[in-house]
């Protein structure tokens, strides 16, 4: 049967907790990737992924229109970049978005700060991490999985744009995660916004004079994400691809809660 390893909550406990950060709860994942197991381990495991993707499903098919922000957890609140994501969930919120995020520490909190100052809707899909991860006190709503993969699914699934913030492996996992979902047509063509010139401007020129010099990919791949350094911008272009290109509205959502799918 499916254990349960993905909690939701409609409010985070506190951020200063000694438990979360300091040590995973779950080896869940670990063991799933270390090869072939037993076909009864495996149809176990196969149950609980289902189950994990299903409580995500419950738990944020009613949280309206996304944007997600990536961003790193090692910024603090003192550092430039985290006043500069504050200010893009701010403005992502004014815009009426729900801004989503990985629900951590650093980047992800200002994003969901400023959401929440702005009187918006702040999310968190969280992962199980021996370090870093732990939920903000900034979150509506949050879902936290053993998966890292249905925890991206998450990320992905229900968001209008992207903005990456500065970060590091984890960042670029995700920005790249989503650049093949789109590149492949598996996933529109949301947009997908790097901020900061400075940051993010090494990686697109290597891109450019590296990657499409050498044929591996097309110059679309390269021109597809914006680059800049101004939030107004980036949620500006976010509005008018949201409601012009794909149609988006913001009246209010008429489906109704079942009680029994663990909609709330």
């Amino acid at each position: 049967m499916p254990d349960d390893n993905a909690s939701s909550r409609s409010a985070p406990p506190p951020a200063t907790g000694p438990e979360w950060g300091k040590g995973t709860r779950s080896d869940t994942e670990r063991k799933f990737l270390q090869g072939p197991r037993p076909r009864g381990v495996e149809l176990g495991e196969a149950l609980n992924i289902f189950w994990q993707c299903m409580r995500g499903f419950r738990e944020l098919h009613f949280v309206g229109p996304c944007v997600t922000v990536f961003g790193s957890a090692r910024f603090r609140e003192d550092h430039p970049y985290y006043e500069l994501t504050r200010e893009v969930g701010r403005r992502l919120a004014e815009a009426g978005f729900t801004v989503m995020t990985g629900g951590g520490p650093g980047l992800m909190e200002a994003a969901n700060r400023g959401a929440k100052e702005a009187g918006g809707y702040s999310v968190g899909a969280n992962i199980e991490l021996p370090s870093e991860q732990k939920p903000n006190a900034y979150l509506d709503r949050w879902v936290e999985f053993p998966y890292f993969f249905v925890r991206k699914l998450m990320l992905l699934k229900y968001s209008y744009a992207f903005i990456a913030m500065p970060g590091g492996i984890g960042t670029l996992d995700e920005i790249f995660e989503t650049a093949v979902q789109i590149q492949t047509g598996k996933m529109k063509e949301f947009p997908l916004v790097l901020m900061d010139k400075t940051y993010w401007g090494p990686m697109m020129t290597f891109m450019r004079e590296t990657l499409l010099a050498h044929g591996t990919v097309d110059a679309a791949d390269v021109t597809r994400s914006v680059l800049t350094d101004s939030p107004r911008e980036a949620v500006e272009l976010i509005r008018e691809s949201a409601t012009k290109q794909f149609g988006l509205t913001y009246g209010p959502r008429r489906q109704k809660r079942r009680w029994f799918l663990g909609e709330r």
